[in-house]
This record gives structure tokens, C-alpha cells and sequence, in this order.
């Protein structure tokens, strides 16, 4: 009896117009309109071909209007039938049941472990839907353990997903509810209202994480141009003066303190990251670094600097006017301050889903002038890319009125 069968080697996921579905053995990715994934339920072993064509004929659109639409109809179904099973999508059950056992025998069915390890892999390779599919349905087969939630979270966040991403890292949180990271991105997947900036326990998890990779994916993977236009403003305002007191927030691993370490007298830097501080003193370019929380630092310090740099940092900070006044009042009397924020499109300021916040030029202005400073010079640039898409950074130099 011919009645087709999805390959169980075959793993499908709904999306939203249909189903797609990844063939673990022919390295396939098939992506399902709404017919075909209509089809494709009809193929669960119950039905014939004939039966299938039958159903079809009266479901699918236009099917009923005519009968030469039925036809082609019933032709249509036939067609796709065929071709699923050649591109081994479909099987007959005694295939399919013989094909279990094979597997069985040989090394046993896939195990959760297995497709997470293909769902990595893939998503190495770039396959990041394939990846998700394999991690999906890691997911089913251990539902309780906690990182394979996590990764199936991160690549629908990467395919911008968000109730795959929001239902995957909700349920991560429930086992592990003090992960920070992950608490604040459900902040903006879930559309809440957002914190005044980044939580500094996000920031500290983030880059415990990420600094001993730090430079070699920002530079080599990711093409971070952050410094080089920083420094691009700067030189615009500052032309070739030296010998500067710089104070360089956030200072990470040291990119942007070493692009204006030539014009310093005295370079200082400030990190919430004991980790990425420890990475910037191993430069030796900074006479002081303390691992501290910015704001709070500028509150308690009395040094004033004639040079105050953020690249990169400002994108934890949603209205900028309380950080740039505090930064203001540790300007000597010709100080300027320079910045680097992801650009956004309209707004004022935005918690984006990668959990950063973009910054309108209006609100930079804004900002700019609640602190007794003014826009000298900016620009737009390329920051970085993300996800395979750049990321437009807006690139400033504010000074006194």
C-alpha cells in the first residue's frame, strides 16, 4: 500500500507561512509554503496517496471552482508527492521502520546531545535555520537541561524569532533565574518597560564571557571599526594637540586607549569588567585603571581630564543627559568629550532585542546641551556587523558653548 511517511531523519519546524524542515543525512534544507505543509500533515501514515489527493482536491484553494481546476489539482498533489520522495523528504513506512533499525543498529537515533552538536556546527557553517530546527528539537528531546535552552534562544534571536526566543530563554530562566543576560533580553522580547541603562550585573556576566575572546571576535569576526572613527572626530576637533589628561570610560581592553594614546600625558580607565580591566593593563599604555561602574566613578573622582572618551559604552545607557553631565563636570576648561553610540533610525532612544540601546541624533543634541556642551563635530560610520547585517555607529565630539 502506498502510504508516504515523513523521513524520520527529517526534522521539521512551523514557522510562520508553513514548515520547514532539515534532512540530517543529505545536509538539505526544505522551506514548506502553506499547501505543502498542508500535505505534509496528510502524510503521517494514515492516508494512501490516493487518499491524500482526494483530501487535497477538496482543501486546497480554488480546488472546487471548476472541474479542471480539480484536476490540476489532483495532478499538483501527485507532482509534489513525487518529488518529496525522491528528495527522500517522504518514505514509505517500511522504509522509514527499516531505516530505524538500521540506525539502531549501527549507532542508535540521534540523541539531544547529537543535534545540539550538529545545531553548533551548523551554525558555525553559517546554517543558522538549519541550526535552530536541530536545536529545536535537541530541546524536545531534554527539555530540562538548561544550555541547550539557552542556545535555542540565542538562534531565534539571531533569526529575530521572538516568541521562539522569548518561550526558549523563558524557560531557561525558570531553571537558572539568575542568569542577567538573559533576564534583561526577555526585557525587551517581552516589550517591558526598560531600565534607565544595562544592569551592571548583565554587564559584568557579559564580559566575564566574552572578554578572553573579546578582540579577536569584535576585530577579526565582526570588522569593529569603533576606534578608528572615534579617533576620526576626535582629530577633527583636537587637530594635532598633545600632551592631554584622557579619561577613557568603559575602556574594555584597552582599542580605543590605544588609538589616542599618542595625544596622552596621562591616560586613565575605567571598566565595570575586572576582566577586560585586567586585559587593558596587560597594554601598558594606562597610568590608572579602576573596575568600577562609570557613573558612580565619575561621582567620586576629582580629577579633571581634558580629553573624556565612551566608544562602545554609551550602548548601555538609555537617555545619555545624566552620564554626559557627570562626564561635563570632569572637563577641564577646553575639554571635549567623545563618543561612539549605535545609530537609530527615528526616536530618541531605544532598548533594541540584542539588549543595547540605539541613540537618535535629536537625543544626542538633547543630551549634549542638558550638560552645558554642544555637538562640535559628528558622523555617521560603520560600527560593526552583526548577525551578517552592519551596524551604523553615530560618532561624536562635544565641547563647551
Amino acid at each position: 500500500m502506498n502510504v508516504p511517511v515523513l523521513n524520520p531523519r527529517a526534522l521539521v519546524s512551523l514557522v510562520a507561512d508553513g514548515y520547514v524542515v532539515y534532512d540530517l543525512d543529505s545536509n538539505q534544507f526544505h522551506e514548506l509554503n502553506p499547501a505543502a505543509a498542508f500535505l505534509l500533515e496528510l502524510c503521517n501514515g494514515s492516508n494512501t496517496v490516493e487518499q491524500i489527493v482526494d483530501i487535497a482536491a477538496g482543501v486546497l484553494p480554488n480546488a472546487a471552482d471548476a472541474a479542471d481546476d480539480a484536476i490540476d489539482t489532483r495532478v499538483a498533489v501527485l507532482a509534489w508527492i513525487a518529488e518529496a520522495t525522491s528528495s527522500r523528504l517522504l518514505q514509505q513506512p517500511d522504509e522509514a521502520a527499516s531505516a530505524d533499525a538500521q540506525a539502531e543498529g549501527d549507532a542508535g537515533r540521534l540523541t539531544a546531545a547529537d543535534l545540539a552538536e550538529r545545531a553548533d556546527s551548523l551554525r558555525d557553517d553559517g546554517y543558522v535555520q538549519a541550526a535552530f530546527v536541530c536545536q529545536e528539537h535537541a530541546v524536545q528531546l531534554a527539555p530540562d537541561q538548561p544550555q541547550l535552552l539557552r542556545e535555542l534562544g540565542e538562534l531565534a534571536h539571531i533569526l529575530g524569532r521572538r516568541e521562539a526566543a522569548r518561550e526558549a530563554f523563558g524557560s531557561y530562566l525558570k531553571l537558572v533565574p539568575d542568569d542577567a543576560e538573559v533576564r534583561h533580553l526577555l526585557t525587551s522580547l517581552r516589550d517591558e518597560a526598560p531600565p534607565e541603562r544595562v544592569p551592571d550585573e548583565c554587564i559584568r556576566q557579559l564580559y566575564q564571557r566574552f572578554a578572553s575572546f573579546y578582540e579577536s571576535n569584535m576585530c577579526g569576526e565582526l570588522g569593529y571599526e569603533g576606534p578608528v572613527h572615534l579617533t576620526s572626530v576626535i582629530d577633527e576637533v583636537l587637530a594635532d594637540r598633545s600632551g592631554l589628561r584622557i579619561l577613557d570610560l568603559g575602556c574594555g581592553t584597552g582599542l580605543a586607549g590605544l588609538a589616542v594614546h599618542a595625544r596622552a600625558e596621562r591616560l586613565v580607565g575605567v571598566d565595570l569588567s575586572a576582566e577586560m580591566v585586567e586585559r587593558a593593563a596587560e597594554r601598558g599604555i594606562y597610568d590608572d585603571l579602576h573596575t568600577a561602574e562609570v557613573t558612580d566613578w565619575l561621582q567620586h573622582t576629582c580629577e579633571t581630564f581634558d580629553l573624556i572618551i565612551a566608544c562602545d559604552t554609551f550602548i548601555y545607557f538609555g537617555d545619555l543627559s545624566p552620564v554626559l553631565r557627570l562626564a561635563a563636570e570632569r572637563l577641564s576648561e577646553d575639554g571635549v568629550i567623545a563618543f561612539s553610540v549605535e545609530r537609530a533610525d527615528s526616536g530618541q532612544h531605544q532598548l533594541t532585542d540584542n539588549g543595547r540601546y540605539v541613540h537618535h541624533r535629536t537625543h544626542v543634541d538633547a543630551a549634549a546641551r542638558s550638560a552645558g556642551l554642544s555637538v562640535a563635530y559628528d558622523r555617521e560610520a560603520f560600527l560593526r556587523m552583526e548577525y551578517g547585517s552592519p551596524v551604523d555607529g553615530l560618532f561624536v565630539c562635544l565641547s563647551g558653548f
